[in-house]
């Protein structure tokens, strides 16, 4: 398919054998004894990504690459080396440093990381100071690896079973310090955080915190790890807390609400389509001429089907768009109750940059995964509907007419590998997934969804 879909789209074949040619180039000169390793690549960053997401992909790399049985061993707190011989005798190590997404940033500037793990989007601090690196928001440095949810928190046995956004915030502010005021059983409200240095309470401080003005309170219990943070709140009553997706475990994940939208759970289908209120995205950061081929093989290897199913065993949610029945609610616009009991929903949304027109930088690589479902499924001849929606205007036939243009910038898209939907709609402010007061949900509210018959 054309490269306008994904900037990064070579068959992995094809990746895996340039690799193998840049191997001998990059890997002989170095130390080839045989107790004295080959580093191929060093990640730094999010503990969300590196605790085992990270080790996880660069095993699957290594085994791509002749490695029949490689080693996780941990170096160092929240530090992980995975390694193991190729076919030839040689030692082949990848090193990966899990200290919070901040400091992936860090050493990209220091030159002691090949690749950054986030999981939130670079900072436009970030971007300024990097920007002798080259674009850190092209489609080539930004890599959206897997989807995530932020759930919120709380022992098996708390009978709160729900929560919006401003009730979190005021939670965290320490503002609402008893659970008697939440309808729960008297108590005090003990809160447990990721730690500063965490692309977890980055996301969390811009969702929740930020959004409601608030700040987190000082009696918080702060953790580095997020199975620390997870395994306490579970043993803890009176405990909340917020946590990656895969690190719920023995506690209880509360549906949350933003405002305009209904309370959702963190369900993998929710965080997939990014509708769930909480939803985040996680990314592979590197310099867009990054010059070592085991960086840009990495991202490439975590894009595919194979790196995909990876990060679904891990927990997270993988980018592999699915079929999925969606319920008719009398709340629906009737074109859209009709697209429930007739079609079935995509788990892919696309969006597009702030402030543009142009698809964002997952929205290329889930064009091409849109096709290749289609092909697979025969579902290429008009047999797709794309509906458009967008935040309010003081017309509401103007944020129609925005959202079927959003609709129409995919069919674009579509139309260059031959396919043509069935139809186009445009639903305006319709059914908000976020908040349109702050413009992170506004953003959000300014997407496309697919559907199939």
């Amino acid at each position: 398919m054309s490269s306008r879909f994904t900037p990064e789209s070579r068959p992995w074949s094809q990746t895996a054998a340039l690799l193998a040619l840049a191997f001998c180039c990059y890997v002989m000169p170095w130390p080839a004894s045989a107790g004295e390793a080959n580093l191929l690549l060093r990640i730094q960053g999010s503990n969300t990504i590196g605790a085992h997401l990270a080790p996880a992909l660069a095993a699957g790399l290594l085994r791509q690459q002749g490695v029949a049985h490689p080693e996780q061993q941990i170096s160092a707190p929240n530090e992980v080396s995975v390694s193991g011989r190729d076919a030839q005798g040689r030692l082949l190590q990848i090193t990966v440093a899990a200290h919070g997404s901040g400091t992936g940033f860090v050493a990209l500037a220091e030159g002691s990381a090949e690749l950054a793990a986030s999981s939130r989007p670079i900072k436009d601090s970030e971007q300024a100071s990097l920007a002798s690196l080259g674009d850190l928001r092209s489609a080539s440095a930004e890599q959206v690896i897997a989807l995530d949810g932020l759930a919120i928190i709380v022992h098996p046995d708390n009978p709160v079973q729900q929560l919006d956004i401003a009730q979190v915030a005021a939670l965290f502010a320490g503002e609402i310090d008893n659970w008697q005021a939440l309808g729960g059983p008297a108590g005090a409200v003990r809160l447990y955080a990721r730690d500063d240095n965490s692309g977890t309470f980055d996301t969390f401080k811009e969702l929740v915190l930020s959004s409601q003005g608030k700040q987190l309170a000082g009696a918080a219990q702060r953790f580095e790890s997020s199975d620390e943070l997870s395994e306490r709140v579970s043993q803890d009553p009176q405990a909340i807390g917020f946590i990656g997706l895969p690190y719920i475990r023995q506690a209880k994940a509360l549906h949350i609400a933003d405002q305009g939208s209904q309370a959702m759970p963190a369900s993998r289908e929710l965080i997939s389509t990014e509708d769930y209120p909480l939803s985040r995205r996680l990314f592979f950061y590197l310099k867009p001429d990054e010059s070592n081929p085991w960086a840009r093989a990495l991202v490439e290897f975590a894009q595919s089907a194979e790196g995909q199913a990876i990060v679904t065993a891990n927990g997270f949610i993988g980018q592999q768009v699915q079929a999925m029945r969606v319920a008719v609610d009398a709340s629906q616009p009737r074109v859209y109750q009709r697209l429930a009991e007739q079609a079935q929903r995509l788990s892919v949304n696309f969006r597009f940059r702030e402030g543009s027109a142009e698809l964002d930088n997952k929205a290329l690589h889930d064009l091409q995964r849109l096709l290749d479902y289609l092909k697979a499924n025969d579902k290429q001849h008009r047999q797709l509907v794309l509906v458009g929606f967008g935040d309010p205007k003081s017309d509401p036939a103007r944020a129609a007419l925005l959202s079927k243009l959003r609709a129409m910038a995919v069919r674009r898209e579509l139309a260059r590998a031959g396919i043509l939907p069935r139809d186009i709609l445009g639903l305006g402010e319709q059914l908000p997934v976020a908040s349109n007061q702050q413009d992170d949900g506004r953003m959000k509210n300014r997407r496309v969804e697919v559907w199939v018959y």
